[in-house]
């Protein structure tokens, strides 16, 4: 039985790529709650499915290594012969057209090895966005904002992931009143159920994520009822079939071209997507870096750090305070702010705590004292920004984001 690769077994069998960990550290990235697919299966090491494929990587201060697993048929595995048959040819068809487009072929260069590692380290640096500079991002959000600096000096590398639509949308409507341990078992439910099997490693089986036609089968909704889904199952299944019934298969993937409130406003008019959903959707697949997903710990964020409506006694989250904080942030922090979201987010985890903890015993006295009667105000001269209520005239005037700028690849659309 194949077993999950340990960088200290060897290194012939991994790839690496050159990304310091003041760009990317896996273990806040990885498990601050963007993707429910990852594992960590060795110290350091984390496993995970991303593209059709299954993945372990790790990371030293300078290196980023990664191995992909060869796929497994169903004997191999285990598994029923027939499970998920017609499924994972279409979805490793969807993976393959996304970056074989980037890699030119030499007229006399056969489909070796060669190309298909090309292929691979462009998916991974796709889905970690590496062309995106964050130390860049970091200092500037520091110069910003006062608080931010502080936490940012231990949660460095915290990194949007630029996810599948499907895959994104899908999970994320199983986040409703819930915690990242039950989501994660979810989508672990999810994909043993209707994913096409890829691989197993020691005791684990690994599957990749449902077609859009899996999710809408007239079947699912019961299926996943008896896997202790609740009301979340309906909406898996009816925001499928919507997509299928009224919009093309490629739909979700064709928002990545429209504007922000645009592509939020598409989200929500499917079943189970309110606000905060199509927020994380847009800001975590769907290439809208200004989205700032608002939920219970966000507003708490806002009124403990920012004294934002610290008086305002709502118990819940309305479209009109989503919308007001979400504004707040994007001029506080920029075109960016869904990333520097993403780091205070990441900082106010339980399973961080004594890490943020440990931040706050090296804040300077005086300027801890300047937090306590409200936003700092930095020291430092601050980006000026300017905004008018809409995303498209958003603007930092800052050499930062000209650094920062990402090379998003635009998606053909059928």
């Amino acid at each position: 039985m194949a077993k999950h690769a340990v960088l200290s077994s060897g290194g012939k069998m991994w790839r690496s790529m050159a990304c310091s960990k003041l760009e990317l550290r896996l273990d806040f990235t990885l498990a601050c709650g963007q993707s429910f697919r990852w594992r960590e299966t060795a110290d350091g090491h984390w496993t995970g499915v991303m593209g059709g494929r299954v993945w372990t990587l790790t990371q030293t201060d300078d290196t980023l290594w990664y191995h992909v697993y060869k796929k497994q048929d169903n004997q191999e595995m285990g598994g029923d012969g027939n499970k998920g048959a017609g499924v994972s040819l279409l979805q490793e068809s969807k993976a393959e057209k996304r970056f074989k487009g980037a890699v030119k072929k030499e007229e006399d260069e056969p489909l070796n090895v060669t190309l298909v590692e090309r292929v691979e380290e462009d998916m991974l640096r796709d889905y970690f966005q590496l062309d995106v500079k964050l130390v860049d991002l970091y200092k500037e959000w520091g110069e910003a904002d006062c608080h931010f600096k502080h936490i940012a000096n231990i949660f460095t590398g915290v990194r949007m992931l630029r996810q599948d639509p499907t895959e994104c949308l899908f999970s994320i409507i199983c986040t409703s009143n819930n915690n990242v341990s039950r989501i994660q078992g979810m989508v672990d439910r999810l994909c043993k159920a209707l994913g096409a099997p890829l691989c197993q490693l020691d005791q684990t089986s690994y599957y990749d994520f449902p077609t859009l036609s899996s999710l809408a089968d007239d079947n699912v909704e019961a299926c996943l009822r008896e896997l202790r889904f609740g009301y979340r199952a309906r909406f898996l299944q009816q925001s499928a079939k919507q997509i299928l019934d009224t919009q093309r298969v490629q739909w979700l993937d064709g928002l990545r071209t429209v504007p922000y409130l645009e592509a939020c406003d598409a989200l929500r008019t499917l079943p189970g997507v309110g606000t905060k959903v199509a927020n994380c959707v847009c800001l975590m697949s769907l290439d809208k870096l200004e989205a700032v997903p608002i939920d219970t710990h966000m507003w708490q964020i806002a009124k403990r750090d920012y004294k934002y409506g610290a008086n305002n006694r709502q118990k819940s989250i309305t479209d009109q305070l989503h919308r007001d904080i979400g504004d707040f942030f994007r001029k506080l922090w920029g075109p960016y702010a869904g990333w520097a979201q993403s780091v205070l987010f990441c900082a106010d985890l339980q399973k961080f705590k004594s890490l943020k903890e440990r931040a706050h015993l090296k804040q300077p006295k005086k300027e801890e004292e300047d937090d306590e009667g409200g936003m700092a105000e930095c020291k430092k001269t601050k980006i000026k920004r300017e905004y008018d209520g809409t995303v498209k005239t958003l603007k930092a005037k800052s050499a930062c984001h000209k650094k920062a700028k990402m090379s998003v690849k635009k998606e053909k659309v059928e």
